[in-house]
């Protein structure tokens, strides 16, 4: 059997004290501003809402992510929007 790399680690979610946020199983990041993060993680599309977030670590090939920021929200969905409301395949393929 032909090994395929290392497994993403399982999606976890540690956040402290609102300004600290350290995600495991991350797919991609589908945009980022200092107010919104949208990820593509193993659970489904995964928005952090705040202000003055910043990405401070990010390893696509081990799946993890920490931001820094006030958060105020974290809000799971299975298809990614974009600020407008259009989903982002609709975005992809005008």
């Amino acid at each position: 059997m032909e090994e395929k790399g290392p497994l993403p680690s399982a999606h976890k979610l540690f956040l402290q004290g609102r300004k600290q946020l350290e995600l495991t199983g991350i797919h991609d990041v589908v945009s980022f501003d200092a107010k919104e993060v949208v990820l593509r993680t193993q659970m489904g599309v995964l928005l952090v809402r705040g202000e003055d977030l910043f990405v401070k670590r990010l390893t696509v090939e081990q799946g993890e992510l920490d931001l820094e920021g006030r958060i105020d929200s974290l809000i799971y969905s299975e298809k990614a929007k974009t600020k407008d409301g259009e989903s982002l395949m609709k975005r992809l393929f005008r």
